[in-house]
């Protein structure tokens, strides 16, 4: 790795090419547990599911009326019913046999020998008998005992994410359990010698970003392992990152730029191989992306937004390809924009944004602050919008895709 802290940042890697650069070092790790479906919900399907039973695995009436042999029913008219013995309720078991009729709901199991239910309102209980006033055909008001899902039917393939519905359906077919990869696991390592977890004095800051990250990783489906505070010391950032390369993912906050206390993309380098240091995206070009004994290093910027914008596009992504769940485009909102966003042609910007209703369109308003170490600006705002490499800024009054990342999975 060549001098940076000479060189500074002359060359800075588009976002794209940073994070396939990533990704193509990286294999996912393929370990699969199975677990009850009361805890499978956002899990991702290791394996194809197909469903063991029929649903609703019996016929059923689809109308309240009664069961019937339908060829009791052929020339049956308003003029010249046809007329059947009452044999009973669906409730108590009754058998239809030759001119029976028995009572059925929305429902109910189709009672033997029957194959067709005629609706209530073409018949007359008289008696012991029953008129019947229009024919019915085979299957006519009946719903087959696989008309849900028939046995057999793939459900979900490998990499579905799970829904609560899913759950309901996977359920439904008689499953208890499912096949799902393991959650990845990551370390998270704030470092810095200036934070402190509580009554910051003159010249000390409170550490946010691990609690934020742990947080992040939570939300998209990894297992968070925040760490204490990590001093800014050759030795002790590379015993850090060694300690948790026994997880999926290992994840730096702070030290990752090119002043003289940033040593961590020298660590990674010493311990393996920093793949880019440097990215042309705004808040937040210093961040470093390495592998570590196939273990995958990304060391985010210490300034809070920076680290925010730097771990939506770097640790999901890597997180989700190590543990092998999709990784889904961020929720949107359409919204016009309300003043100009200005941006560098060939770098990536974030502008925060706070959207707002106004003549029953929506609006976004860009924060007034855009400093990347004013954690508020992007605390209060509802999402962001990103321009493009090849623009320089957003014009006012222009349409614009707001990105509302915190609300990712």
């Amino acid at each position: 790795m060549h001098d940076r802290k000479r060189s500074g940042f002359k060359t800075r890697t588009r976002v794209d090419d940073a994070r396939e650069r990533l990704l193509e070092a990286v294999a996912p790790h393929e370990r699969t547990v199975r677990v009850d479906l009361a805890q499978a919900d956002a899990r991702t399907l290791a394996e194809r599911v197909t469903a063991p039973n029929p649903v609703p695995g019996y016929d059923r009436a689809a109308m309240d009326g009664w069961a019937v042999r339908a060829e009791d029913t052929f020339g049956a008219s308003g003029r010249s019913p046809a007329v059947l013995r009452v044999a009973g309720d669906a409730e108590d078991d009754d058998t239809v046999g030759p001119s029976d009729a028995v009572r059925v709901h929305t429902g109910s199991a189709l009672p033997d020998g029957a194959d067709a239910v005629v609706m209530i309102e073409e018949t007359e209980e008289v008696g012991d008998e029953l008129e019947v006033f229009d024919a019915v055909t085979e299957g006519e008001n009946v719903g087959d005992a696989d008309e849900d899902v028939a046995a057999g039917q793939t459900l979900f393939e490998a990499g579905h994410r799970l829904r609560p519905s899913d759950l309901g359906l996977l359920k439904s077919v008689g499953l208890a359990r499912v096949p799902v990869f393991e959650q990845p696991t990551v370390g998270v390592v704030p470092t810095g010698e200036e934070l402190v977890q509580f009554d910051p004095q003159p010249g000390e800051v409170i550490e946010t970003n691990g609690l934020t990250v742990s947080s992040l990783v939570t939300r998209w489906g990894g297992v968070a392992t925040y760490r204490d505070v990590v001093t800014d010391d050759f030795d002790a950032l590379r015993a850090a990152i060694q300690r948790d390369l026994t997880k999926d993912v290992v994840v730096t906050t702070g030290g990752s730029s090119v002043g003289e206390r940033d040593l961590l993309p020298e660590v990674i380098d010493e311990l393996g191989e920093v793949l880019v240091h440097g990215v042309a995206l705004k808040p937040g070009h210093p961040v470093a992306l390495g592998v570590v004994e196939e273990t995958p290093v990304v060391s985010l910027p210490g300034y809070p937004v920076a680290c925010i914008v730097n771990a939506v596009q770097f640790l999901r992504p890597v997180l989700k390809h190590v543990g092998g769940m999709p990784c889904p485009p961020l929720p949107t909102t359409d919204a016009r924009l309300e003043r100009k966003i200005s941006s560098d042609p060939g770098t990536r910007t974030f502008a925060r944004v706070e959207l707002r209703e106004r003549d029953g369109e929506q609006v976004a308003v860009p924060t007034r602050t855009s400093g990347s170490g004013i954690l508020s600006s992007v605390a209060l705002a509802d999402g962001w919008v990103v321009v493009p490499e090849s623009r320089e800024g957003i014009p006012e009054g222009e349409h614009v895709a707001v990105e509302s990342w915190e609300w990712s999975a």
